[in-house]
C-alpha cells in the first residue's frame, strides 16, 4: 500500500516543522470571522479540522468555544499543534481515512491543506463523518504575484516544485464537479499582508514542503538565491521589515442529502 502521505509533505514538514511555525503567515480576522459565521460555529459546535499542521488557524478557532478536532497525520507537526492550542484534540491520521463515527461532525475545515489530498476519497469521508447540512470550508494564503518580488521569489522555489500537489494548480477543485455531496455555498477573498523580517521570509521559503524535502545541495541554491533576492532587490535591500502581500481565499460548501 502506498503511503497516504506525500513524499514532499511527509518529509518536508517533518523536516521543516519549526520554520514553518515560525515562517508561515496566521490569517486576517475577517476570513476567521467569515469561517465561523459560514460554518455557523457557536459554543457546543464540533469542529473538524483537517491537515491541522502546527496549529496556526487552529489557535483562531478556539476561542470561539467550538470543540476543535485537529487532525495532522505528521508527528513533528501534531506535536507543536499540542504544545501550541492544548485545547484542541490531536488526531494522527489523514482526510482519507478518519476515526469518527459515522455524522458525528457539525462542521469541517482545511487551511493550506486540501490539494495534499486524495481528493475524492476526503470528500467521501468528509460526507460520512459529516451531520446532514454541515458545511466543509477551505482556505489558503496565496502569495500576490502582481508584486515584482513576489513574483519572483515565486519562480525561484517553483523550479523544485516537481509534481508536487499545489493550490494554484486548481486541481482540487474538480472533486467538487464529479462529487452530488456537497453543494457550493459561498467563497470570499481578504487581504492578508503580514509584516515579516529578512530571517522570518528566509523561514517562509525553508518551510516550503518541496524546497524542505529537496536535496541537500538544490535546497541551499534554493536558499541562496532568495537571500541574493533580499539584497539585491530594489523593494528588500536593507530592509529590516518586510510586508509580504498575501491574500486569504477562503471557499465553503454544504453537505447534501
Amino acid at each position: 500500500m502506498s503511503d497516504p502521505v506525500h513524499r514532499a509533505a511527509s518529509a518536508g514538514f517533518a523536516a521543516a516543522a519549526e520554520a514553518y511555525d515560525r515562517g508561515r503567515p496566521s490569517y486576517p480576522l475577517e476570513a476567521v470571522a467569515w469561517l465561523a459565521r459560514t460554518l455557523r460555529l457557536h459554543s457546543g459546535t464540533t469542529l473538524l479540522e483537517l491537515g491541522a499542521g502546527t496549529g496556526k488557524l487552529t489557535a483562531q478557532l478556539v476561542p470561539l468555544r467550538t470543540r476543535v478536532l485537529a487532525v495532522e497525520p505528521i508527528s513533528e507537526m501534531r506535536d507543536r499543534l499540542a504544545e501550541a492550542v492544548p485545547s484542541a484534540v490531536p488526531l494522527g491520521a489523514t482526510a482519507e481515512s478518519l476515526p469518527l463515527a459515522d455524522g458525528t461532525v457539525d462542521a469541517a475545515v482545511a487551511a493550506q491543506a486540501f490539494h495534499w489530498f486524495d481528493h475524492s476519497a476526503a470528500l467521501d469521508e468528509l460526507a460520512r463523518v459529516l451531520r446532514p447540512g454541515g458545511r466543509l470550508a477551505l482556505a489558503w494564503n496565496v502569495r500576490d504575484r502582481s508584486v515584482d518580488w513576489s513574483r519572483r521569489l515565486t519562480e525561484i522555489v517553483d523550479r523544485v516544485a516537481g509534481d508536487t500537489p499545489r493550490h494554484g494548480t486548481a486541481i482540487w477543485q474538480t472533486a467538487f464537479g464529479r462529487t452530488d455531496r456537497f453543494d457550493a455555498v459561498d467563497e470570499a477573498s481578504f487581504p492578508n499582508p503580514v509584516t515579516v523580517t529578512p530571517d522570518q521570509l528566509m523561514d517562509r521559503v525553508a518551510s516550503i514542503s518541496f524546497v524542505a524535502a529537496a536535496d541537500g545541495i538544490t535546497r541551499d541554491d534554493v536558499l541562496e538565491e532568495v537571500r541574493t533576492l533580499l539584497t539585491s532587490h530594489r523593494d528588500l535591500a536593507g530592509r529590516e521589515r518586510i510586508v509580504f502581500p498575501y491574500r486569504t481565499d477562503v471557499y465553503a460548501w454544504e453537505r447534501s442529502g
